[in-house]
């Protein structure tokens, strides 16, 4: 049965689902992380199982109600709604930063990571020989992936399915970037940028009355790109979390290792002194359909000597960290009201 929210409890909702799908849309920060910090991240998994063969049943048997609380729908429509509505607000804001303040931002979210990693790990009780050797393989896989090499873009709707089902994963699995992923794959631009800019223009033409914008063969393309992108996600929503649900429930102390492993390794992703190579042939950069420039990989140094900059850096990584404390002190409050 669905839990009665009231209203401060349901905007509390839709603001954590802003802060995920914000993380969602950075490379490197992990949309789940932000879920398993916040505390709704078994809630989150548990409303995805229940899109299952008995959900469908009450669906087309015309039983909505029943559909509507057995889905835990009112939970998934604030956190979806939330998140999605960040891709044309709260994320929009961070790509303006991230262009002009690169280096502050990485640094805080550093820092957010590192607050993770303690919040995570504070709770985890079982450090035994077992369990440390998970965290060392999550840690080992972390890092593995934060050093792979992007692939070309590749606009294929097979492949932009694919590209959904594991760009999702970072909304399900803590300290796994979808964004990231998608770079690797080489359609963060294509999936996260280019479509969601022309379906943001669409939407605004059709509310102003502008209907000639479907006669346009590239917004056309873009359409079908994100609906395909969109398709992907959902389906892999849905079967990844039916996965970790399992395995979730029968191995639980090893997946949350090598989750507390996989966000430490994953701080190679988010490290803030790093110079972005772009890829070049002859010696000239190569660009995407759109005139973007293809990221090759990250080249990552250490800051030398003190300079405003770097202390600066340095603050907005405490910064980070004294955020995610904060999200802890007032979690605790809550449970002991």
């Amino acid at each position: 049965m669905q839990k009665e929210r009231t209203f401060k409890q349901k905007l509390n909702l839709f603001l954590k689902g802003l802060a995920m799908g914000a993380a969602n849309k950075v490379p490197g920060v992990s949309g789940g992380t932000v879920s398993f910090v916040l505390g709704y991240y078994e809630e989150l998994i548990y409303s995805f199982q229940r899109i299952n063969l008995t959900s469908f049943k009450l669906l087309v048997s015309g039983k909505f109600k029943s559909f509507y609380q057995y889905i835990n729908a009112q939970f998934l429509l604030l956190i979806m709604g939330g998140s999605i509505f960040s891709y044309f607000s709260v994320s929009l804001i961070l790509d303006y930063f991230l262009q002009r303040y690169e280096l502050y931002v990485w640094s805080w979210f550093f820092g957010m990571i590192i607050g993770s990693i303690f919040y995570i790990g504070k709770g985890f009780g079982d450090w035994s020989k077992k369990n440390f050797v998970y965290i060392i393989f999550g840690v080992t896989l972390g890092l593995a992936i934060s050093f792979l090499t992007p692939a070309k873009e590749n606009d294929n709707l097979w492949f932009v399915f694919i590209c959904g089902i594991i760009g999702v994963s970072g909304m399900t699995l803590p300290g796994l970037s979808g964004s990231f992923i998608l770079i690797l794959m080489g359609n963060y631009v294509l999936l996260l940028v280019d479509s969601v800019n022309v379906l943001l223009n669409v939407i605004t033409n059709v509310l102003t009355g502008n209907f000639q914008v479907f006669s346009d063969p590239v917004k056309i393309k873009y359409l079908k790109i994100i609906a395909v992108f969109t398709g992907g996600s959902a389906f892999g929503l849905v079967s990844i979390s039916h996965v970790l649900g399992y395995v979730l429930k029968r191995w639980n102390k090893m997946v949350n290792a090598i989750i507390i492993g996989f966000i430490t390794g994953s701080l190679g992703i988010v490290w803030p002194w790093k110079v972005t190579i772009y890829a070049k042939e002859d010696g000239v950069f190569l660009v995407d359909k759109e005139g973007h420039k293809i990221i090759e990989n990250y080249e990552r140094f250490l800051p030398e000597g003190l300079s405003l900059e770097t202390v600066l850096a340095v603050f907005f990584i405490f910064v980070g960290i004294g955020l995610i404390l904060a999200i802890d002190y007032y979690e605790r409050r809550r449970k002991n009201r």
